[in-house]
């Protein structure tokens, strides 16, 4: 540890409870020093093997510079890899099955299903592979011994009856799927949860003697059940449980089912007390009663007049149709900005309108699915269930695709940008000195308030805490007072 460092009580607390020999849970607030934790506990274990495990390569690249040699760092697909069959293993780099051709194999074909906005789409085989492969990814990923129903994932526009019927129906599929792709003798493409899942089911012992989960709020049930088997190590799980905003992937609230005994790191050096308030606000319409701490020494300031427009180094969108509009908007502008997200994605916004302009299907983006024609993608648009593919409407209606394809051209390289946009998923774990916040969250109202659903919140938790100096709320202000004040 850096010789300046000084850890808070609440470090020195966290470092206790591990020198006990229990297993730990450590809920560390947004920007509460959890890196700096964990280097501590590990200073403390030098006599001891451990591993750190993350769930991307660059996260364990960057932690294995910083920890003691008796710690290796390691990603948690990466220890499935060097332990399964590498004839398993080799099947990761075979071309994948097109997804129409999966549904072909599988004689599927296409199917009538009703929506929520009362229209009878078709779904194309196409899709139905893809949900079928996608339907395998979530089951690998979870704790469950074999595949469910609710892995399969359906398109939020279709009827919930149609769709607990559809998944149903696509069941056996994806069991068969799995089957294929666990046999010895299989010779079809795989995606890396699978040997995950594999590896997994052999109930693995890792070799340490105490284990730092690192990100754990994200964790797939696969990972919760390979630790559940870990007796004989140590185990510290480290995460926010307010930072859990990958559910649609599979993941589960971990914080929340982990049986350990519990510490907290509340105090956050990223922003001063104005951030913190307002954070805590929303930590406690969570159910959160112990708000966080912000600096007294860091100054911050929060913007909430939209007259007044100050610089910015990121604005933080909800969604991509979302950030591809401010994209837009900046560019017009007369700015540089730089967007976290491939000119390829934006690009397959164009090929999708195009394709529905033209009286086609368009299979990507997956925005553009269901949708028959150009005019059922502006009519879904201005419904209230709707509303978040507006704006990407509004700039094919009003500019047509190609200028969508020339601003895809335009994005400049973050290092040489004036600010970066993007999405709240792509900018956690990130944070710049000037953050705004864009307004497109799902408010909604119930029982004459207004109230966002818990994965919402923390969404909207994760976009306020990236800022460190200003913080412009602007656009969310008049939400933010009905949502606050409904509820005092």
């Amino acid at each position: 540890m850096p010789h300046s460092f000084k850890p808070t009580a609440e470090q020195h607390a966290v470092v206790d409870a591990v020198l006990g020999g229990s297993d730990l849970k450590v809920k560390a607030y947004a920007g509460a020093g959890k890196t700096s934790t964990l280097r501590l506990v590990a200073s403390h274990l030098t006599g001891k093997r451990g591993s750190y495990l993350a769930f991307n390569r660059e996260i364990a690249e960057h932690a294995r510079r910083g920890f003691p040699p008796n710690v290796g760092a390691r990603t948690v697909h990466s220890l499935a890899y060097a332990s399964v069959a590498p004839a398993l293993t080799a099947r990761v780099n075979l071309p994948a099955e097109p997804p129409q051709e999966l549904a072909a194999r599988y004689g599927l074909g296409p199917i009538q299903v009703p929506t929520i906005t009362g229209k009878t789409v078709e779904i194309t085989p196409f899709e139905i592979g893809r949900m079928v492969a996608d339907g395998l990814g979530r089951f690998c990923r979870s704790g469950q011994l074999g595949p469910e129903a609710s892995h399969i994932p359906v398109d939020e526009k279709v009827h919930e009856k149609a769709a607990d019927w559809l998944r149903e129906s696509l069941l056996p599929c994806v069991v068969r799927l799995w089957n294929e792709s666990t046999d010895p003798r299989g010779r079809s493409a795989i995606a890396p949860d699978v040997y995950l899942k594999v590896w997994a089911q052999t109930e693995p012992r890792i070799d340490a003697d105490f284990i730092l989960f690192d990100e754990a709020q994200d964790s797939d049930g696969v990972m919760l059940s390979v630790l559940g088997h870990q007796r004989h190590a140590q185990i510290i799980y480290v995460g926010d449980p307010y930072q859990q905003i990958y559910e649609w992937r599979g993941a589960v609230n971990a914080m929340a089912q982990i049986d350990a005994p519990e510490c907290a790191l509340t105090e956050s050096f990223r922003f001063g007390p104005t951030v913190a308030a307002l954070a805590s606000r929303i930590l406690a319409l969570l159910g959160e009663r112990t708000p966080i701490r912000g600096q007294d020494t860091i100054g911050s300031i929060m913007v909430e007049d939209p007259n007044i427009s100050p610089p910015v180094d990121a604005i933080l969108c909800r969604k991509n149709v979302t950030a591809i509009w401010q994209l837009a908007a900046g560019v017009e502008a007369g700015y540089k900005p730089a967007i976290r997200m491939s000119p390829t994605e934006i690009v397959a916004f164009a090929d999708g309108a195009d394709r529905l302009l033209a009286g086609k299907r368009a299979f990507r983006p997956a925005a553009f699915s269901l949708f028959e024609t150009w005019k059922d993608a502006q009519s879904f648009a201005q419904s209230a269930v709707g509303r978040d593919l507006l704006p990407i409407v509004r700039i094919v209606d009003e500019c047509g695709t190609a200028y969508l394809r020339a601003l895809a051209r335009r994005v400049t390289p973050e290092a040489c940008a004036d600010f970066v946009i993007s999405t709240v998923h792509r900018a956690k774990g990130l944070e710049w000195k000037r953050v705004k916040v864009a307004n497109d969250f799902r408010f909604k109202t119930a029982d004459g308030r207004l109230t966002l659903d818990e994965d919402e919140m923390r969404l909207l938790y994760v976009a306020v805490t990236r800022a460190q100096h200003v913080l412009d709320i602007s656009e969310l202000r008049e939400e933010l007072l009905r949502l606050f004040g409904s509820r005092r």
